[in-house]
This record gives structure tokens, sequence and C-alpha cells, in this order.
């Protein structure tokens, strides 16, 4: 099944076909290729990330067209999360721990999928994985944080793209990240604050809110080739 998940870059990485390694795994895989401090960087990385329980922030989302979204986000490790977009976007996504729902309410449209087939398995694994098949691409540094690329070990890079994780540090925090799809798109995701703070459990609870009318009037099947076949019919007794 195809997913609209224009939200917090899904579309991206599900469009592609893009394995996202959960975070855990980057420093599992392809370490041989990385120096003494690069490994350090991706253990530090890691453990930030496993160290996040319950925060709340806010973030803002760049498509490769340039325009922008905002909105907030909540996250419960391990497991669930909630991304808000602020109006007129109309967008949800919601990850109750198992599945991740995607509610569009200017579409009309109700998505979900495993939460492992999504990006937000890097930020909400529960603990390190062994089994992942994932490569650390690239660690780098930039004035005051450090970036980890990675992707699917077991795929090609100019067709199935790659993530990159940018972080802060002193202390370590969580900047925010950017997925590149095979034809080099990026979809950028800057997170501008994050602190951590109780969140209430109704914020991972996502049913589909569409009434049966518009539930049918997504997927009302047209009546073009009925029409068209009445007119054949037509035409037959015509020439008959």
């Amino acid at each position: 099944m195809t997913l609209r998940f224009p939200a917090l870059a899904l579309a991206a990485a599900i469009a592609v076909g893009f394995a996202v390694p959960t975070a855990p795994a980057l420093a599992q895989t392809a370490t041989a290729a990385l120096s003494t401090h690069d490994l350090a960087l991706v253990n530090k990385a890691t453990a930030y990330l496993q160290s996040l329980t319950r925060v709340q922030g806010r973030f803002e989302q760049t498509n490769p067209r340039g325009v922008t979204q905002a909105g907030d986000i909540f996250l419960s490790r391990p497991g669930k999360a909630r991304f808000q977009y602020d109006p007129p976007s109309g967008l949800e996504v919601v990850s109750d721990g198992r599945t991740v729902s995607v509610y569009d309410a200017r579409l009309k449209t109700f998505d979900r999928a495993p939460l492992g087939a999504t990006p937000l398995a890097i930020l909400l694994a529960a603990r390190v994985r062994l089994d992942q098949d994932v490569e650390v691409t690239r660690v780098g540094r930039y004035d005051d944080g450090f970036y980890i690329s990675a992707r699917n070990a077991n795929g090609q890079a100019q067709t199935e793209g790659y993530i990159t994780i940018v972080f802060g540090e002193n202390p370590t925090v969580l900047r925010g990240w950017t997925l590149v799809d095979g034809q080099g798109q990026a979809t950028r995701v800057k997170i501008t604050s994050l602190k951590p703070q109780a969140v209430n459990p109704d914020l991972f609870v996502l049913n589909d809110p569409r009434t049966p009318a518009e539930k049918g009037a997504v997927s009302k099947p047209t009546k073009a080739a009925p029409a068209k076949a009445k007119q054949d019919q037509d035409s037959s007794s015509t020439t008959d």
C-alpha cells in the first residue's frame, strides 16, 4: 500500500523504498570504515537518542520545493510520538507504539503503516539492535555539533537515498534530520525546541475521524466506464 506521508518527510522515505535505520543500529554497522573519533560520535548520538523519554517541542519542515511548515512534536519513548502541524496544514501524525497513523484534514485521507516501516523508528527504538542492515556512510562536524549519514546497507545509494541526522553538542541535543531520495530531493526537518515534559497519553491515540460520507467521497469509484458502455450499446443498436 502506498501511503500519503508528507509529514516529517515520511513520504520521502517510503516512496523510494528506503529502509530507515533505527537509531541504536547506527553504532552496529559499517564501524570498520569509521575512525575512532567518528565511532565515538556515533556512540554519543546513539546514547542520546536512547536517553530521550518524554519530551515536547517545536519543528519546522522544508520540502524540496522550499515550502516550510511548522508544528508541535511530542515524544514518549519507546514507541510513541505525535507530530501536530500548525493550521492551515491539517496534518496529524501519531505513533501508538506499533502503528503510525496519518490524517490529512484537508484531503480527508487517513493512512496507517507499521512503525518499523517509517522514519519515526529512528527516534522511537527501544533498545540496541544488532541485526539492522544499516551503513553509516559519513560522520562530520560543524561549529557546535556533528552529523551522521546512513543508508540501507543492502540497497543502492543512487536509488534508495539516505538520511542525515544533525546533533548539537555541550549538551548533546537533536537538531533535526534530512531525508534525501534517490533523485537527490531533500526534505529537511529542524527541531526548534525540545524539552523534557510530561505528555498526555491521549495524544498518542489517533482513530479515523472521518465521517462515513467523507470516507465514501475519497474512495468513491468513477462512473465514467459504465457511461461509456451505455454509449457503445446505443451505438450498436443504431447500427442494427
